[in-house]
């Protein structure tokens, strides 16, 4: 299908910045065909008058765990350990992969409403999150969660079924996968290195959970006389490509080891706060040139997957932190949200509106409080938006949301299962 997006405001780049400039978007065979002119040879089949919209690539989320959203605003105000240990992991257990699906549904539903059109997932249920994500028309990455003692039991069934899981999904372009050890504590050395040689002889990247609190830590000093960062340096870990989520509790040295191995950072502000785990040194990482990208984490600990929530976070909370207020600017957290992301997740053809690139693109309704008077829209989106302005949303070339109403999730039947399932779980 062709799309003409007529006569539209667009953030693009040009000359090493972010500029909004009045212009046309061609959308044809899932990609972004032309921008400005429309082509001769362009014949749409659906035009979309964009004089009240401001165009956007889509927001990329690096971090979540899609299922979660079933236990929102179940868990709060608790430490991390009686966050996870007390009340999250009892709910998982009881958790059926049916009641996953609706719950990554709901993810997607979100996510979709407020611009992000790829998501980085690390889940328990295989098939579940691909399949929600396929129906629901978003991108994403997605890993299942490993955590093993040894390569028997309980660890070897997670590992084949996430090769199961890329072999189901191996023909579908949207959907992508890594391979995600959950972290140092849940995961022994032999099966570290087990999923280390298996992520190089298939060519996938490794996303894990890195020096997310102080515990981990200091069991990681108390166990193998070094950081979680340099104990994964020293297993070659790094070697393959990496998305680390969190890295809140980092030593100078443990951000060299990130940056002389191109691990590429999800921060996650909102999770880290309400959680009481600390504030990544977001400032420090990007000085040193760290690709640095923004997670939601999961709405359990969010408690949503709103990425403006988090870029407005972002934006504002190393201002505090480090008294300097241009310590990380708007331009800046909209890097992170988008063709960071894209980088952070190899997926290269995505992440700007540039020509050539997938047509996954976000309008925004300029007739919204929050982008108005339109004095730099590019800084409102980190500092103004909500979220809320997002009226159309496009992904692979498709319409997924046409003004505010979404075309692929039926809601009324999404939020009665996802309630139902609550009924169930919380008894």
């Amino acid at each position: 299908m062709n799309i003409l997006i007529k006569d539209t405001l667009a953030i693009l780049y040009e000359n090493g910045g972010y500029i909004t400039k009045r212009t046309n978007i061609c959308i044809k065979d899932k990609i972004i065909y032309a921008i400005g002119d429309i082509p001769e040879d362009f014949t749409p089949d659906e035009i979309i008058d964009g004089k009240n919209y401001l165009a956007s690539t889509g927001l990329i989320n690096c971090h979540t765990h899609s299922y979660m959203s079933l236990y929102r605003n179940f868990a709060d105000d608790l430490s991390f350990d009686d966050w996870l240990f007390g009340k999250i992991d009892p709910l998982e257990n009881r958790t059926t992969p049916d009641d996953a699906y609706w719950g990554a549904v709901l993810s997607c539903a979100e996510m979709i409403k407020t611009g992000t059109t790829t998501f980085t997932d690390m889940h328990m249920f295989k098939n579940m999150t691909a399949k929600a994500a396929d129906d629901c028309g978003m991108r994403a990455v997605i890993s299942r969660g490993l955590c093993g003692e040894d390569e028997s039991g309980g660890g070897a069934r997670r590992l084949d079924e996430a090769f199961e899981e890329i072999e189901n999904f191996k023909d579908n372009d949207r959907i992508s996968f890594m391979l995600a050890p959950h972290a140092i504590y849940t995961c022994n050395t032999e099966y570290l290195k087990k999923i280390i040689g298996l992520a190089i002889g298939e060519n996938l990247p490794l996303n894990i959970h890195l020096s997310e609190t102080r515990y981990e830590v200091s069991q990681a000093l108390e166990k193998y006389n070094m950081t979680p960062t340099k104990y994964l340096d020293s297993l070659g870990f790094f070697e393959q490509k990496t998305l680390a989520a969190h890295c809140v509790h980092l030593s100078d040295e443990d951000m060299e080891i990130l940056k002389r191995n191109n691990v590429s950072v999800a921060a996650n502000p909102i999770s880290n706060l309400k959680l009481g785990n600390g504030v990544a040194p977001v400032p420090k990482l990007l000085d040193m040139g760290v690709n640095i990208c923004i997670g939601t984490d999961s709405a359990a600990s969010n408690n949503s997957l709103n990425l403006f929530r988090d870029m407005n976070f972002t934006a504002l909370i190393h201002k505090g932190v480090n008294e300097k207020a241009q310590c990380v600017s708007a331009e800046d957290v909209y890097r992170f949200a988008t063709v960071n992301g894209a980088k952070a997740l190899s997926l290269d053809d995505t992440g700007e509106l540039k020509v050539g690139k997938k047509a996954d693109i976000i309008l925004l309704d300029l007739n919204s409080p929050s982008l108005n008077p339109h004095n730099n829209l590019v800084s409102a989106l980190s500092y103004s938006a909500n979220g809320s302005e997002t009226d159309t949303v496009i992904i692979d070339g498709k319409i997924v949301m046409r003004k505010k109403e979404l075309l692929t999730i039926d809601e009324e039947k999404l939020y009665f299962n996802v309630n139902k399932i609550m009924e169930r779980l919380s008894k």
